[in-house]
């Protein structure tokens, strides 16, 4: 099976973290810097720019090694201990020297699935740097630390009491249009492909992330999440009428409309219909009309996804959503984390995605191959 490999040019490329520093400095670096944010959270009061409005127009991160939702083996504890985190760590830097060390140009083609993780991997990192058509360690920044929310490494970004999305109503387990509990199509998942062998029938078929149409995971949102792989950079763009949030990863731009109403014409934009207004320090923004192919955990139809962007640090970010749909959950649910600041004279620069320009058509050429082979082998 032929495997599509990912390029971007971007600031995650040029300026890594992990190359101005190891993961252990990194994440005892953000360790003590994270009380002196916690300590400003209620106190910062942001620059503002010529319109009056808090000033949110730096560059920004999200890369982080927690997970947005909880491992079950934490059960309800939000938290890291330090003995955690350093396993972590250690794990991270394990993942750098093997996928970094350099290739044997007589090796064969690695095992499809992944190379064996016996050298104390993380399973994530399988899927994107160990199998066919992955990548060199060097190629990814999935984050350096833990994620610190006003000071705590939390284990989570997901603040439900079990760091987990709530069990669904039993109406709206099995309801139309509602299947699939994953994070969104925007993904490698995506669109279920038509063909019943790994090649698609169509381009239309493929994931909107191969076809560069949107970010794979949910970088984009809403809500915005880093993606675990690398790209999570952003950039806010402000006006008198609206916000523009640069995506990195495929270079999208999300459009919020300040002090204004949805659309009520039905149409779906990629990234919904979002409508924003400051209440004082805090940028708030509620989207509806999101696209099915951007569902998230299932729901899009009756969805309402509200965030929150609130300046609590000349370098920090922090970011609340709240996910409502009354047809599927009993109660708002959602999560939180803090943006970091990228560092002196890093950007976010345009990412070439040339996935649907390239690796499409041999992907559909194989799959015709395959139609071939099977009418072959029928006419028999």
């Amino acid at each position: 099976m032929r495997r599509t490999v990912f390029f971007a040019v971007g600031a995650a490329l040029c300026a890594a973290p992990l190359v101005l520093s190891t993961p252990l400095q990194a994440a005892q670096a953000q360790t003590k810097a994270a009380p002196k944010a916690a300590a400003k959270a209620g106190a910062y009061r942001a620059p503002r720019n010529a319109f009056g409005q808090p000033d949110l127009g730096v560059y920004w991160t999200n890369a982080t090694m927690t997970p947005e939702s909880r491992q079950a083996s934490f059960g309800t504890r939000s938290t890291y201990t330090r003995e955690e985190i350093a396993k972590l760590v250690g794990e991270l830097e394990t993942e750098i020297t093997v996928g970094n060390a350099p290739t044997d140009p007589n090796a064969p083609p690695p095992s499809k699935g992944g190379a064996p993780l016996d050298a104390g991997l993380r399973p994530q990192f399988a899927g994107a740097g160990a199998g066919v058509g992955g990548y060199n360690r060097g190629w990814l920044d999935p984050g350096s630390s833990v994620m610190y929310v006003h000071g705590e490494p939390r284990t989570s970004l997901l603040t439900t009491p079990d760091g987990r999305p709530p069990a669904r109503k039993a109406s709206a387990a099995a309801a139309p249009g509602r299947g699939g509990g994953g994070a969104g199509a925007g993904g490698r998942g995506g669109v279920t492909p038509a063909s019943t062998g790994s090649t698609p029938a169509n381009p239309e078929d493929r994931p909107l992330g191969e076809r560069c149409i949107i970010s794979f995971g949910r970088n984009g949102g809403p809500p915005m999440l880093p993606n675990g792989f690398y790209n999570n950079n952003y950039h806010i763009v402000q006006s008198r009428d609206a916000v523009a949030i640069d995506v990195e990863m495929v270079h999208d731009t999300r459009i919020v409309r300040l002090n204004a109403k949805h659309r009520t014409d039905g149409v779906r934009p990629w990234f919904g219909d979002s409508i924003g207004h400051f209440e004082g320090e805090t940028l708030v923004v509620e989207t509806t009309n999101i696209p099915q192919a951007q569902a998230y955990n299932g729901s899009w139809e009756n969805l309402t996804v509200t965030e929150k962007f609130t300046r609590v640090g000349k370098d920090r970010l922090f970011y609340q959503y709240t996910i409502n749909d009354p047809t599927i959950w009993d109660a708002a649910w959602g999560g939180e984390y803090e943006f970091g600041a990228l560092g002196p004279g890093q950007r976010v620069e345009e990412y070439a995605c040339h996935e649907g320009n390239y690796a499409m058509e041999d992907m559909l050429a194989g799959a015709r191959a395959e139609e071939a082979a099977a009418r072959s082998r029928a006419a028999r």
